[in-house]
């Protein structure tokens, strides 16, 4: 299975790079991974901006993949349900899973509404750059889970 990850902007913070490059080697272990990483959209707030950020965002993906929206107002799972998440995922032969990080604006209703699973990975408002990190963390930490890894303990 091919985890694809999309989301706007390049990650600047080092501390939170070099740990988004960890736990994506690690996970490359498991799973072909790729990010897409889009133009970030300038400006201040608007109803355009957020359409055009979510145009790129759709124009990544491709219609074959299985879409997770990280959305604060998405279902919520512990690792053990991701754990079992991913697993049914692999054992429906499921190709590719493609996980949306959306921009400072979020996406549009659009997006929210093609996509196959909303997720929220916390109630908690977080930086863009520490929920890449998280996704990364928890996707590897549901591998660990899947073979037995001491790391899940």
């Amino acid at each position: 299975m091919r985890l694809h990850f999309v989301w706007p902007g390049k990650t600047k913070n080092r501390h939170l790079l070099a740990l988004q490059v960890d736990y994506y080697e690690r996970l490359s272990h498991f799973a072909r991974c790729q990010i897409t990483e889009l133009r970030e959209s300038g400006g201040r707030r608007s109803a355009a901006g957020i359409d055009a950020a979510s145009k790129r965002i759709s124009d990544a993906l491709s219609n074959e993949d299985f879409s997770v929206l990280l959305d604060v107002k998405g279902s919520h799972m512990s690792s053990d349900e991701l754990a079992q998440q991913v697993e049914d995922w692999e054992g429906r032969g499921t190709r590719a899973v493609a996980f949306i990080v959306g921009g400072p604006d979020g996406v549009s209703d659009v997006i929210r509404s093609e996509v196959s699973l909303c997720w929220s990975l916390s109630p908690l408002t977080l930086t863009h750059e520490m929920a890449r990190v998280l996704l990364l963390e928890q996707l590897y930490r549901a591998y660990a889970i899947i073979h037995r890894l001491p790391y899940a303990k």
